[in-house]
């Protein structure tokens, strides 16, 4: 772990339970801008990194969801506080899940947001169009800045608008195209259907009934269904970034569960009885 780089990152709040925010593959540290602001104002401590990468990190030449998932072990280890929740959307979700594998000791929940434990067969049809809709536009030669808004507008729920989407697309276009790329590449090669069974922290799992193009709902429960003592909630209005179209609405689950099933533990595993 001592040559491992530690992630940027900002630090919020104060506590003795700490969330760690992953930002998805299409993101940065900036777009929690509402969750870091619900989670202190609930009197949590909170750390928002940038992946390796992003921000101001240099991209590593072997970037991957496990190169990441060990600089997130890294960030843990650094920020740790008495009790730790990771929050991980799409991409990061992806990154928790194998961070999990790193340090189970270091978890205490976990909260999957619009995620998956395996890309699948990277020929398949649905996989070649998630590849396809994102990197051949710039195979055309269009820049980030012009593609992220039509990219985002195809992954949240119809006529949806707001200033927290509008974020979501400045984060973006203002990637640099070579992360961009790794990104997609490193989620085709992801398979963490392993982790699944290992997990006995509590965790909540997320996912909007819009999102048909890169978390299916169904792709989501049938995760939730492999984690012992899990909850699964899908939002019915929104896509892939629920967080940002609906703030309020996801930070409400977010802290109902923090509140039942971290707060009131005692041991790794929270009385799954308080979930139902």
């Amino acid at each position: 772990m001592a040559n491992v780089r530690l992630p940027d990152h900002s630090v919020s709040g104060a506590g003795d339970i700490t969330v760690f925010l992953l930002h998805g593959a299409f993101g940065a540290k900036e777009y929690w801008l509402r969750q870091i602001e619900a989670l202190t104002n609930a009197g949590y401590r909170v750390v928002a990194w940038d992946a390796p990468g992003y921000g101001v990190s240099p991209l590593p030449a072997d970037f991957s969801v496990e190169t990441a998932a060990r600089a997130a072990e890294a960030l843990i280890r650094a920020e740790s506080t008495e009790r730790n929740i990771v929050l991980g959307h799409s991409m990061g979700g992806m990154i928790a899940q194998r961070c999990y594998s790193y340090c189970p000791d270091l978890i205490d929940g976990l909260v999957l947001s619009a995620t998956s434990a395996a890309f699948g067969k990277s020929d398949g049809d649905w996989q070649q169009q998630f590849v396809n809709a994102r990197v051949a536009p710039l195979d055309k030669g269009m820049t980030l800045p012009e593609f992220a808004p039509k990219m985002i507008g195809a992954m949240i729920a119809p006529d949806m608008e707001n200033a927290d989407i509008d974020r979501v697309v400045q984060v973006v276009s203002g990637m640099r195209e070579e992360t961009f790329r790794a990104a997609v590449y490193a989620i085709t090669q992801f398979e963490g259907r392993d982790v699944l069974p290992t997990i006995t922290a509590p965790t909540l799992c997320i996912s909007g009934a819009h999102d048909l193009a890169a978390a299916p709902p169904k792709v989501m429960e049938k995760m939730a269904a492999k984690i012992a003592g899990s909850e699964y909630h899908c939002m019915e209005h929104v896509g892939h970034f629920g967080w940002a179209e609906d703030a309020e609405g996801f930070n409400a689950l977010l802290l109902d569960f923090l509140d039942r099933r971290i707060k009131g533990a005692t041991g790794k595993v929270a009385d799954v009885a308080a979930a139902h």
